[in-house]
């Protein structure tokens, strides 16, 4: 089976891989976040390397899913169907211009034409994890990357806030593969082991409809 997971920055998507990649003995692959080259350029110029940032990830994201669909059994942390959301939203703030915007589309359709050709065509199950905006904010800050910290910089909460934002719509609209809401506010899988234990219990039922366990 292959299971990706959703949610906005900070929901707890690498601390859930994790534990359902122990937890159903798989590999994880994780975003390229802690070696990549661009992520804190672009927090110190979004306008400047907004599009970078986006190709960066497409091309990291595609590798993965390449990779996992091979695989009998996987988890991706993040995948290619939110990449989208992240460029759209820079194009709304100026920071990617409309002839970027229509390059990246038309390559992220390119690509997942690719995969169609693939053993798998589609994830199993897509795990969405919902968290309230201030959830959101206390996750940014108990995981401690400096670039990311909003402290003196206004304009990055309310670039959080968008991101946050954009996601229930984004959720409602994904059709690629069947899906899982957990709400990330009443069930604390990142702090609670019990409440980890109940969030696994969610996915286990889900796989067992869709006769994969």
């Amino acid at each position: 089976m292959l299971i990706v997971l959703a949610g906005t920055i900070g929901a707890g998507k690498s601390s859930l891989a994790k534990a359902l990649g122990e937890h159903l003995q798989t590999d994880v692959f994780y975003e390229a976040v802690d070696n990549n080259p661009v992520l804190d350029l672009y927090y110190q110029d979004p306008k400047k390397y907004a599009f970078l940032l986006q190709i960066y990830f497409l091309n990291k994201r595609f590798e993965s899913i390449k990779m996992a669909y091979r695989e009998d059994n996987n988890v991706l942390d993040r995948s290619i169907f939110e990449d989208e959301l992240f460029l759209t939203l820079n194009y709304k703030n100026g920071n990617v211009t409309k002839t970027e915007l229509d390059i990246y589309k038309e390559l992220l359709a390119n690509m997942l034409e690719e995969l169609e050709g693939m053993p798998k065509k589609r994830p199993d199950l897509l795990v969405y994890i919902d968290v309230s905006f201030d959830t959101m904010l206390s996750r940014i800050s108990q995981r401690g990357r400096s670039f990311e910290q909003i402290d003196g910089q206004p304009a990055l909460r309310e670039y959080y806030h968008q991101v946050h934002g954009e996601y229930p719509d984004w959720f409602n609209q994904y059709d690629v593969s069947p899906k899982l809401r957990i709400d990330g506010d009443r069930i604390d899988f990142v702090n609670n082991p019990e409440d980890l234990n109940d969030v696994l219990s969610q996915i286990d039922n889900e796989l067992k409809k869709l006769d994969l366990l």
